[in-house]
């Protein structure tokens, strides 16, 4: 075998691979000798079907398969000499001249190849005890755990009808209506024993206030428009009719956070809940506080390391997410022009998201390697079963499946490889602790959407 390099440029290389007709031929030979013993054919004893009716049966799909053996074996071999790490499977291209495949097949001459790969760059990593990172921590005080009782209060909120009563904001109303579009009855804009809460804007507008002020027993009709982003086509932007008559009128009736109600959600007491929900809050904030820290280290790892990116992994990155991006907006019946951005522009944002996440995988994976961090099998095995206790009744099947597809596996695998990561760099970093309120911490904001960045093992 002759490996030559003829192209190098960036991360880009291309290989000449040259394997002799004397080496091939011994190979098919060897192939062919393995068989000979165990072919039985019609007219013959077993291991005695003479090598020339062999090769006229089955030599031309042997030296095939041991062409296909030798460039897959040679490859990997080019790979291993030169210590190149591709970013992605190499591509092999054979010749294209005419016959010149046959005359390989046939044993007259030697296979040339080219391998053409984009190598993994070479990564210096930054000195970690450098960064500079703020963690976010929180005592869950009284007005938090007051708060969440009270959402609970809410959740569990029931609703008493009361003669004669005028509906108002927070009365559930129940209704009969039947609704119009064009003259026509619209069945899906129909129906009796309709439940609305008035003030949680569920219905199209209008509706709800429509309904403020009428009593059991009312009738009334809505002249009103549906919306022009209205999911279903035939209704959208068109105006409609709904005859109305009131049912029935309830008041919200929440419940006193006491032991009574403590008891009725499985506590013993106020004082045993107020512990569960003060354990629950504590386990959202440790788990929003490490959100936002990895989100940090994450920004500062991708602005503290520049190298080159294997253009083949950006752009199956990249067709990855604007694939996923235009699902949704058609799934929503959407256009970019409806996010106020062309789709030029858009495209323009997703590629620098695409650089971001291979960027940051290449570098996880470059730390975790030269670190010796691994996923332990007792790691991997605990999130498979977390995954298969997804899927009630189906938990075997689960676990089959992703035993059996190491892709699938690889991608259970990733998640705790990142997080054993930056766990990692973070014991580095020793960042500085800073006190905030419970409600400051678990304040959504858009911008700790953390970027995936998924492990290169």
């Amino acid at each position: 075998m002759q490996i030559t390099e003829t192209s190098s440029e960036g991360l880009k290389r291309q290989l000449r691979v040259v394997i002799g007709a004397d080496e091939i031929g011994q190979r098919f030979k060897a192939r062919l000798d393995e068989i000979k013993g165990t072919v039985q054919l019609k007219g013959f004893r077993k291991g005695h079907v003479p090598e020339a009716h062999l090769k006229k049966l089955f030599g031309r799909s042997m030296m095939a398969e041991t062409l296909q053996q030798m460039v897959d074996e040679t490859t990997r071999n080019a790979l291993t000499e030169r210590n190149l790490r591709p970013a992605m499977q190499p591509k092999i291209d054979l010749p294209t001249e005419e016959g010149a495949i046959e005359r390989v097949l046939e044993g007259k001459a030697d296979l040339a190849y080219d391998m053409s790969l984009e190598v993994l760059p070479a990564i210096t990593t930054t000195d970690f005890s450098k960064l500079a990172l703020t963690k976010l921590t929180a005592d869950v005080d009284d007005e938090a755990i007051a708060s969440a009782l009270e959402k609970i209060a809410e959740r569990n909120t029931r609703y008493e009808a009361e003669e004669g009563r005028v509906a108002a904001d927070t009365d559930r109303v129940t209704i009969d209506c039947t609704g119009y579009v064009d003259g026509e009855k619209v069945d899906n804009a129909s129906g009796e024993g309709m439940a609305v809460v008035l003030g949680q804007s569920q219905l199209i507008p209008g509706f709800e206030d429509g309904l403020k002020g009428l009593k059991t027993g009312d009738e009334k009709s809505l002249e009103l428009k549906f919306p022009d982003e209205y999911p279903v086509d035939t209704m959208k932007g068109k105006p409609a009719r709904f005859d109305i008559k009131v049912t029935e009128v309830a008041k919200p009736v929440k419940p006193a956070v006491d032991d009574e109600f403590a008891k009725g959600l499985g506590a013993d007491d106020l004082a045993k809940l107020r512990e569960m929900v003060t354990a629950q809050i504590k386990r959202e904030c440790d788990q929003v506080s490490r959100t936002k820290l990895k989100r940090q280290l994450l920004d500062a790892l991708d602005k503290s390391h520049a190298f080159e990116l294997p253009p083949s992994l950006v752009e199956a990155e990249f067709n990855s997410v604007w694939e996923q991006v235009t699902r949704q907006l058609e799934s929503a019946k959407r256009t970019f022009a409806d996010e106020n951005k062309t789709e030029e522009q858009a495209r323009e944002e997703y590629q620098k998201i695409a650089q971001r996440r291979v960027r940051l995988g290449l570098l996880i994976g470059d730390i975790g390697d030269k670190n010796k961090i691994e996923v332990t099998q007792d790691e991997l095995r605990d999130a498979l079963i977390q995954r298969a206790r997804q899927f009630q009744g189906q938990e075997q099947k689960v676990f089959e499946f992703y035993q059996q597809n190491p892709q699938a596996l690889a991608e259970i695998r990733a998640p705790i490889f990142e997080d054993k990561v930056v766990d990692f760099i973070v014991e580095l970093a020793k960042p500085t602790e800073q006190k905030v309120s419970s409600g400051e911490l678990l304040k959504p904001d858009p911008e700790d959407e953390a970027e995936g960045a998924p492990a290169s093992a």
